[in-house]
């Protein structure tokens, strides 16, 4: 584990960021990316009784907050009650209690007490969620989800376009009381396999009208049409929009090119969008054990281990002469990431699990006292790595000390409780989604 002083140093981190379009500043160059919480309501009866912010949410946030992240992302904000990524998603639903709004209120208050920008993560899972969540998903085509860690998913119902349209509504809907509740701005999710990238991608789009098609823009139409139904709905040009893509899918064939990545975020410059994350990987990917931890074939990966998307990034900046970008997966060191940055390759450097891990891993970064995140004796792969998240961010939730997985008690002990409960709790940690889980994040 590395804790000594850093040899790099670290204030270009923590350079101001302006954002070219709403203006919005960041603190500094460091954001935590989405994970999935699992820490609001659920009831599996009552969609009505699900995903309301409870106070281990908001605790997990106020922790993170002290942590002195410049840009924080929420969990996946589901926009219907009845279709989730994981249980224990917080929902933005017109059908749920308008008290919910007073909840996300105390939310964002908590994530901002150290002054982050706080944007909620909004996200529709499509045909990816668990048959025992939704046995009737909906997506762009009625390509099936394969089964994977014991987790099932019914086959979806292409949406028709009044239902695109229904979509596009509730994307916006849910922004505008986000806005109300005073966060920042929002992330719509369209990677990770998540229904916006099943427009997006070929492998899940097989649709042969407006909104399909060899066409790119035809498949991004709905992801446009959110985008401008939010500036509609919220009329608040300081109100944030990112948007989270895939430079790579990991899943052969029909997976994203680069050069059609490159133009959909050129198309979303043009739209507005003041940050774009990059990402990798789908459900799909994670069939192999996720591709980025074992596969040196892979084209955007460094083989320093750290950013693994750097070099789509690198390709990217040239197209984008406004909108900042923010590469996630794979960082772990100061020296990585200020590296990346003075090179001109990224704006922001995201980081997720070693969040969870390490709440204040940021401050810690920023003023020369770590130079490293902790390091983890648990076994190789990713399965134990995301269970290990997931875990540590119930800790933080419910006020509990942080488990240190690089104890090798502590691995052991919490290896052999998982083993124990399997399929179960593997099929829960799928459940908990790729937010968490993909790039190393």
């Amino acid at each position: 584990m590395m804790t000594n002083v850093s040899t790099t140093d670290p204030a270009v981190l923590g350079q101001l960021v302006t954002f070219p379009f709403s203006g919005k500043v960041a603190k500094n160059r460091l954001l935590k990316s989405a994970m999935s919480e699992r820490l609001a309501t659920f009831s599996p009866c009552d969609p009505k009784e699900r995903g309301q912010p409870t106070e281990e949410l908001i605790r997990l946030y106020e922790t993170w907050a002290t942590g002195g992240m410049g840009i924080i992302i929420t969990g996946n904000i589901q926009v219907k009650k009845d279709h989730l990524e994981a249980t224990g998603n917080a929902i933005i639903d017109r059908d749920l209690p308008s008290d919910y709004l007073e909840d996300y209120r105390a939310l964002a208050r908590a994530a901002k007490t150290r002054g982050s920008l706080v944007l909620g993560q909004l996200s529709h899972p499509g045909r990816q969620v668990s048959l025992t969540i939704q046995p009737n998903p909906e997506s762009a085509s009625d390509i099936e989800h394969p089964s994977i860690a014991g987790v099932l998913f019914a086959r979806p119902t292409p949406l028709t376009k009044e239902g695109v349209r229904a979509i596009v509504q509730r994307f916006a809907y849910a922004a505008s009381v986000l806005h109300e509740a005073r966060f920042d701005g929002v992330q719509l999710h369209a990677a990770h396999g998540y229904l916006l990238h099943q427009f997006l991608s070929l492998r899940t789009n097989r649709r042969t009208d407006e909104y399909g098609g060899a066409s790119l823009p035809n498949r991004a139409r709905i992801l446009l049409e959110i985008i401008a139904e939010i500036r509609r709905a919220v009329n608040d040009p300081t109100f944030m929009i990112s948007v989270k893509l895939n430079c790579q899918d990991f899943v052969y064939p029909d997976g994203v090119s680069g050069q059609e990545w490159i133009a959909l975020a050129q198309m979303l410059e043009g739209a507005g969008v003041d940050l774009v994350e990059v990402s990798g990987g789908t459900y799909e990917s994670t069939q192999s054990d996720v591709q980025l931890e074992h596969d040196h074939t892979i084209p955007s990966r460094r083989s320093s281990q750290e950013a693994y998307f750097i070099n789509f990034a690198n390709h990217l900046r040239p197209h984008l002469p406004y909108t900042k970008i923010c590469v996630t997966g794979g960082f772990r060191s100061v020296s990585a990431m200020a590296d990346t940055v003075r090179n001109g390759f990224t704006d922001v450097i995201g980081m997720a699990r070693p969040l969870a891990a390490e709440p204040f891993l940021v401050t810690e970064m920023l003023n020369g006292t770590k130079s490293c995140a902790k390091e983890d004796k648990l076994p190789p792969g990713q399965i134990f790595r995301i269970a290990a998240a997931a875990a540590q961010i119930a800790e933080i939730g419910n006020g509990y000390d942080i488990t240190d997985f690089d104890n090798a008690f502590n691995v052991s002990r919490f290896v052999a409780r998982l083993q124990k409960e399997i399929p179960t709790a593997m099929s829960e940690t799928f459940a908990a989604g790729p937010s968490m889980s993909l790039g190393g994040e």
